[in-house]
């Protein structure tokens, strides 16, 4: 956009109220035609909006947006396959699967961290299927990574179950240094909300006590 083309955008989005919250500043609108719906990106989850990340970046509302085909499975345990975790009985926006095997289940946020962690690998955690699984994927709005899996890092590998414990921030404020953390204040430690690999102090990153997740600029 141009600076012009981005001051209109602002504008415009500032005369629209999200139908999540209601508060104004709304600058996503449903693609669908002759559907006024407009949210804050932010709020798309609990409005079950979807934004598909790739082509045009179309964005729909609870009403508009894609819905999966699968095939009724037979009856099982309905775990999701990432977390183990009970999932609904049926196709929803929290609850997905894999068009390729059409058994996997899982939760769309346990689908969406394993998609910012696995970058480039990414596929289905049951019958590993790729390029349509990616594909459905993405036009159901879970955002993909393009770096390689979190797992190939160079970094030196923690031991299985160790926290990630150093600040990433560009610039560390800590007097005490990257290693240095605390349990509360401006040296506590925040890690990535989505892949947990990279963390950042409090202050370094100017996080206030009411922020509960960050994401570090990677994901």
């Amino acid at each position: 956009f141009l600076v012009g083309d981005t001051r209109h955008i602002i504008k415009e989005a500032a005369k629209k109220s999200c139908f999540v919250c209601y508060k104004m500043g709304a600058s996503i609108t449903c693609c669908e035609t002759g559907c006024d719906r407009t949210f804050h990106l932010p709020c798309a989850p609990d409005g079950e909006c979807v934004t598909q990340y790739f082509g045009a970046y179309r964005s729909f509302c609870w009403e508009h947006r894609p819905q999966q085909t699968v095939q009724a499975r037979p009856s099982q345990d309905n775990t999701c396959s990432i977390c183990l975790d009970t999932v609904e009985n049926k196709i929803s926006y929290k609850t997905m699967a894999c068009p390729a095997c059409q058994d996997a289940r899982f939760h769309r946020h346990c689908i969406q961290r394993l998609a910012l962690h696995a970058g480039i690998g990414f596929r289905c955690p049951c019958c590993l299927n790729q390029e349509p699984f990616m594909t459905e994927m993405l036009t159901m709005g879970i955002r993909l990574s393009k770096r390689p899996p979190s797992w190939e890092s160079i970094q030196e590998v923690r031991p299985l179950g160790q926290r990630h414990s150093r600040c990433d921030a560009g610039t560390c404020l800590c007097p005490e240094g990257r290693e240095h953390t605390e349990e509360e204040g401006p040296w506590q430690l925040r890690l990535c909300s989505s892949c947990a690999a990279e963390g950042t102090h409090q202050h370094c990153s100017s996080l206030g006590n009411s922020t509960y997740s960050w994401e570090c600029s990677t994901c």
